[in-house]
């Protein structure tokens, strides 16, 4: 016969909602790259990565320099040449260099990556709609999380708060 004894309430310490987030943001990123995955399998493209693809997605109609990617948190230096490298052997990206300074390389999407992208923001749109309708939800997590950045970045640079 099951133990059907009140156990008392045990407080949850202050950290778990955080605590939570946290491995929800890590969680949801990979599942996010397993959907592209599978889109990309769907559509029959073999030749790059979901992470090659949200790269992609990420410069979108920009031209960019490879420093700004980096400096902006999405990639790490070999990790991005890498997956770069890729891209331009496959043909959704082209690279030259800078006009203005010749040490600069800079990127931008061929007609194959804005077609794939422009598949991706379809499919984003879906999600989009299906999820939230009119946005409202997002912008309330937009604005959490941007918050949730910025003090993640104060941290690293400034350390703890006196």
């Amino acid at each position: 016969m099951p133990d059907t004894a009140r156990q008392p309430d045990v407080p949850v310490p202050p950290f778990e909602p955080y605590r939570a987030v946290t491995r929800l943001i890590e969680r949801l990123h990979r599942l996010y790259l397993d959907v592209i995955r599978a889109d990309l399998g769907r559509m029959g493209i073999e030749d790059i990565s979901a992470v090659q693809a949200l790269l992609l997605t990420n410069i979108g109609s920009a031209e960019v320099n490879v420093r700004t990617l980096m400096e902006r948190g999405y990639y790490q230096g070999s990790n991005a040449s890498y997956n770069l490298k890729k891209l331009v052997e496959t043909g959704y990206l082209e690279q030259f260099r800078s006009p203005h300074d010749r040490r600069a390389t800079i990127v931008r999407l061929t007609d194959k990556g804005h077609d794939l992208t422009r598949r991706f923001e379809a499919l984003e749109t879906t999600f989009a709609k299906d999820f939230d309708g009119e946005g409202g939800a997002f912008r309330t997590m937009i604005d959490q999380l941007t918050n949730l950045e910025r003090d993640w970045t104060d941290y690293i640079r400034f350390g703890p708060r006196s």
